[in-house]
């Protein structure tokens, strides 16, 4: 009898392990180990963003922690997908903006936007009268899934 009541448990338990282990690692592979980051730290000075491009999981909530460095005010601009600011930025870009973010020199502050929902590169510069011609450029790279690049 006792045989038979172990047989029974160690059976039982193989049966119950395996669906249940095969659960786990389901779980853990959905959560993933390989998600982007949606928090940033970017410093901004005189006339450079470090890093000068960040890539983004389309539609999340995107957090800049951003750092002026510089001595002059700066503004850290997103265009729509498909638009650059050409050679200078002027009044005529304000259309393409898709968000900004303006931080005064030695500062830092955050800000939140919703990344696009359509993934590819997205132009991004500084505001500021000079400052692209200067090199103040970068881009923000949004991904159809936050799983990482594909």
């Amino acid at each position: 009898m006792r045989s038979q009541i172990k047989l029974f448990i160690e059976g039982h338990m193989k049966r119950s392990v395996v669906p249940f282990l095969l659960s786990l690692s389901l779980l853990l592979a959905a959560c993933g180990g390989n998600r982007l980051p949606t928090t940033f730290d970017v410093t901004m000075s005189d006339y450079k963003f470090t890093p000068d491009a960040i890539t983004v999981p389309a539609g999340e909530t995107i957090t800049l922690n951003v750092t002026n460095k510089g001595f002059v005010s700066h503004k850290f601009v997103i265009f729509k997908l498909g638009t650059t600011a050409g050679k200078s930025f002027g009044n005529e870009d304000a259309a393409n903006i898709y968000w900004a973010f303006e931080v005064l020199p030695g500062h830092a502050d955050s800000d939140s936007f919703t990344a696009p929902s359509e993934p590819g590169e997205y132009f991004v510069t500084c505001a500021i009268l000079g400052h692209l011609e200067a090199g103040m450029k970068g881009k923000l790279i949004v991904v159809a899934e936050n799983g990482g690049a594909k």
